[in-house]
């Protein structure tokens, strides 16, 4: 997928709630980490129209490889489970275009 708005890195977090009891992202505080990292990409001076955007996404079918994060144009689909994790990802893979192997999806690996 090329990303056509003039971002260099979007960023899609499935903020999907279910209630019918079956696994989702939300329930592992997507939404929270979601907000979290827009705050951080802000706060470092990467967001903006030639920047990172962070978006929100529906159910992108992951749910059950833990809360879903993936990043445009390449393509990288992450898992976390803290703001640690979320910084590691912005550190490491927005800023300097290096993958976090430990919270690649299960099968990306």
């Amino acid at each position: 997928m090329v990303v056509k708005q003039g971002y260099q890195k979007q960023l899609f977090f499935c903020t999907n709630q279910r209630d019918n009891g079956r696994k989702c992202c939300n329930d592992a505080g997507a939404s929270a980490m979601r907000a979290y990292a827009k705050e951080r990409v802000e706060a470092l001076g990467l967001s903006g129209e030639h920047g990172v955007r962070v978006n929100i996404a529906g159910c992108m079918g992951r749910c059950q490889l833990g809360p879903s994060l993936v990043i445009y144009p390449e393509g990288v689909w992450y898992t976390y489970h803290t703001q640690a994790d979320i910084d590691e990802i912005i550190n490491e893979h927005v800023t300097h275009n290096r993958i976090v192997k430990r919270l690649l999806m299960s099968d990306q690996k």
